[in-house]
């Protein structure tokens, strides 16, 4: 019976003619396996060539496509594609909630996810929430309460602050929640919890509860 070859562990002092084909043989096969498989392999991009998709999506009511950089950020989609800039980038890292927005219900840091994620998704931004001439209720509780200084961090409070109550009214709990069969879970510390991914460095955490707990009750 012929001895099988380990092509790592020959001696070259002994190897023979016929275990050189062997080696040669083997090496062209796996050769035309891997020409094979890269030809049918999808094309690459050109060097130099920035790979792009088409995206659909629903913002405030409205359907816009675009074609993007498949790295595009929703964020950056939101505000330097669609000129959107009530959404605001803070530090780019999901850590401040300043660019807080509404997709499909949920409220995401849309620093932290692209844009070709959502592709016929429903959007809502700070510039969705309002009327011609009327003030989303919770946009004019902050307003009432003075739940904002400098302002920057505020659309991503209010976006929040909405699927916060939301995210009550569904009965989804939070991490400090002691009852979760009390209804509605509208404690401070439920509130300051549930929006404590939201941070406001001007420090009108307490005037955002009293906003949010206003609009709350005005629901029930």
């Amino acid at each position: 019976m012929d001895r099988p070859l380990d092509i790592f562990s020959f001696d070259p002092l002994t190897i023979t003619r016929r275990d050189l084909l062997i080696v040669g043989a083997t090496s062209a096969g796996a050769l035309a396996a891997s020409v094979e498989a890269e030809a049918a392999a999808p094309p690459r991009p050109a060097a130099g060539t920035v790979p792009t998709e088409k995206v659909t999506l629903h913002v405030n009511g409205q359907e816009r496509t675009l074609t993007l950089d498949t790295r595009t950020t929703l964020l950056d989609t939101l505000r330097e594609h669609l000129h959107l800039s009530g959404t605001k980038k803070g530090c780019d890292h999901g850590q401040c909630g300043a660019c807080t927005v509404i997709v499909d219900g949920r409220r995401i840091n849309s620093c932290l996810t692209l844009a070709v994620m959502h592709d016929g998704a429903q959007v809502t931004t700070i510039e969705g929430l309002s009327q011609p001439g009327r003030l989303h209720p919770m946009q004019a509780a902050f307003v009432k309460h003075d739940g904002y200084q400098c302002g920057y961090c505020t659309p991503g409070q209010i976006c929040s602050s909405v699927a916060v109550l939301d995210e009550i009214k569904a009965g989804v709990p939070s991490h400090v929640s002691a009852d979760l069969t009390a209804q509605p879970l509208l404690s401070a510390a439920e509130l300051r919890e549930r929006m404590s991914g939201n941070i406001c460095r001007c420090g009108a955490y307490s005037n955002i509860v009293e906003a949010i707990t206003e609009v709350a009750g005005a629901r029930s």
